[in-house]
C-alpha cells in the first residue's frame, strides 16, 4: 500500500497562525526540551557533517540549538518565522559566545538576492509549511549552483515498518504535513541521498545538492 501524504491546508494563514501562535505561547518548553531530550538533539546533530561553507543559511532556526553547534565555523545567516523563538535562539548564542545574522522572516519570502549560501539547513521545519512548492523554490533560489541543501524531517519508514508508519501518522495527526520529500526534491532537480535516521525509520535526512 502507498504511503498517504497530506493534503496542503486550504487557508495558509490561518495554518502558520496556529503554529506561530503554538510557539509563542512553549517556546521556553521547546527550548529546553530540544537542549534536553538526547533524541531529538541525535536528529538534529546529523546535519552537522553534511555541512559546506564558507556561507550557511538555517530556515526556521527555532531556538537555536543548531546554531549553538555550527555557527562558529561558517558565515551563518538564520532566519525565523516567530520572534518569541528568535529571542531565546539570539540569547542561546550569546550564552555560547557565538554570533549570527539572525532575522524574523517567512521561508516563502526570504530577505537574501539569489545564489547567496553554499548550504541551506533545515530541520524538523518543513511538515509545517502550508506550501511546499513555494518553500522549496525560495530555498532554491537563495542557494548557490551546486550548493546543498541539508533537511532532517519526517517520512514513512522505507521499509513500512509498523512502528515507524505509526510515527509518521502519528505526526500528520498532530497537524503536521507529511509529503513525499524526495519527489519534490526531484521536482526542482536535485540529486539527493536519503538516510533513515531515528523514530523507527520516521526520520529521515535528506542531503541534495542543487544542479551546476
Amino acid at each position: 500500500m502507498p504511503p498517504e501524504y497530506s493534503v496542503e491546508p486550504a487557508d495558509a494563514r490561518q495554518f502558520t497562525a496556529q503554529y506561530d501562535a503554538f510557539y509563542s505561547r512553549f517556546a521556553a518548553v521547546y527550548d529546553r526540551l530540544v537542549k534536553y531530550l538526547p533524541v531529538w538533539r541525535s536528529w538534529l546533530d546529523n546535519v552537522l557533517p553534511c555541512i559546506q561553507g564558507p556561507k550557511v543559511l538555517e530556515v526556521s532556526f527555532g531556538t537555536g540549538y543548531l546554531l549553538t553547534r555550527y555557527a562558529g565555523q561558517f558565515e551563518t545567516c538564520a532566519v525565523d518565522l516567530n520572534p518569541d523563538l528568535a529571542r531565546i535562539a539570539f540569547d542561546n548564542l550569546l550564552q555560547h559566545n557565538l554570533s549570527a545574522h539572525l532575522q524574523v522572516a517567512n521561508v516563502e519570502h526570504l530577505p537574501y538576492p539569489a545564489g547567496q549560501f553554499d548550504s541551506v539547513l533545515n530541520t524538523m521545519a518543513f511538515s509545517a509549511y502550508p506550501h511546499g512548492n513555494r518553500a522549496m523554490a525560495e530555498i532554491t533560489r537563495v542557494l548557490k549552483p551546486a550548493g546543498r541543501l541539508v533537511m532532517v524531517d519526517i517520512n514513512y519508514p522505507r521499509n513500512a515498518n509498523p512502528a515507524g508508519t505509526l510515527l509518521t501518522r502519528g505526526w500528520m495527526v498532530g497537524g503536521d504535513i507529511i509529503r513525499d520529500i524526495p519527489g519534490l526534491l526531484s521536482g526542482f532537480g536535485y540529486q539527493i541521498t536519503e538516510h533513515e535516521v531515528g523514530g523507527f525509520g520516521s526520520v529521515h535526512l535528506y542531503v541534495a545538492t542543487k544542479p551546476g
